[in-house]
């Protein structure tokens, strides 16, 4: 009776609490902090965006806002900054930026990982050395070669007040959006063949070695078979690299000298004047400019998160 009444009654798995250790509280206390730290500063500009000229002069920054909370600064720095056109700016560096660098280094690493050939891993090697090098190293032959490369001038696109010149304009390229663009992929390229390498090293080559059987040519297993497969880990590389073209200053500001062609993290420079500067507006036109890597990382979450992980593991 007792052992009927046993099997009858419902099984209860009693848990033990574990013991709370001190390091695990320290590292949760350290995460914590430094979650603190990392978006203190997003906050705190995020609030003196939205806070009136007039209020900070009359109280200063670190205080309560008394006339209340207003999108005044954002308008401001639309108009003012003419964010639209330096969007514009960006997006036609960034875009073709990605693209090229994505096709070169998916080339690189499909051959240096699918086929076994006597120079692979120093092609790799090499690709992955040039990313290390300073940009600041080459400036002045880099420099040189923009002033005395001629380029063909092929005319230009007229988007409202904005042109987009084919090629080039002056013949050269120096001053031109395609040298910005060049040097974005000369240097992406290495650290995007190096991530793409290891993803596709998790891709068999029974693959390709099938497609060749079945008559399919280099290039049509590259675009047709081992792309597509590697669509998680192209994701995340483009939204890294959308990030690092995106928020690049240095190289717009060597190798453009017009102002009108650089890209939006030069736009700032325009609200601030020679003797007074709106920090009210110029935080608010940074965190305007920093949208739309946010959206693009939205975008392509999943994608990021899948990129990052598969090709971590083999099998």
């Amino acid at each position: 009776m007792s052992a009927v009444a046993v099997a009858a009654a419902p099984s209860r798995s009693v848990r033990k609490k574990r013991p709370i250790r001190p390091a695990r509280v320290a590292l949760h206390a350290f995460l914590i902090a430094m979650v603190v730290v990392w978006l203190f500063p997003l906050a705190w500009a995020t609030y003196i965006s939205l806070r009136p000229l007039s209020d900070t002069i009359q109280h200063g920054y670190v205080s309560l806002p008394s006339n209340g909370l207003s999108l005044v600064n954002y308008q401001s720095a639309w108009t003012q900054a003419d964010l639209p056109y330096y969007y514009l700016n960006t997006l036609v560096v960034v875009i073709p930026g990605v693209a090229l660098t994505l096709l070169l280094a998916s080339m690189v690493a499909f051959c240096c990982t699918q086929f076994s050939w006597k120079f692979n891993l120093t092609v790799l090697m090499i690709f992955i050395a040039g990313n290390l090098l300073p940009a600041q190293v080459i400036i002045i032959p880099l420099y040189f070669i923009y002033l005395h490369t001629p380029i063909a001038n092929l005319g230009s696109i007229e988007v409202g007040n904005f042109s987009f010149a084919l090629f080039s304009d002056n013949n050269l390229l120096y001053d031109q959006y395609i040298g910005v663009i060049l040097i974005h992929v000369v240097f992406q390229t290495g650290f995007a063949t190096f991530v793409l390498s290891n993803y596709m090293k998790t891709i068999t080559r029974e693959i390709t070695e099938s497609a060749l059987v079945d008559g399919a040519n280099v290039l049509r297993i590259w675009w047709s078979v081992i792309l597509p497969l590697c669509r998680p880990a192209l994701a995340a590389m483009a939204t890294l690299l959308f990030t690092f073209i995106y928020n690049d200053f240095f190289w717009a500001l060597i190798l453009i000298s017009t102002g009108a062609k650089r890209p939006i993290t030069s736009a700032l420079n325009n609200l601030q004047g020679e003797f007074v500067a709106n920090f009210n507006v110029i935080t608010s036109a940074a965190i305007l400019a920093c949208l739309p890597p946010i959206i693009v990382y939205i975008l392509l979450q999943k994608q990021f998160i899948a990129g990052l992980t598969l090709g971590s593991t083999k099998g």
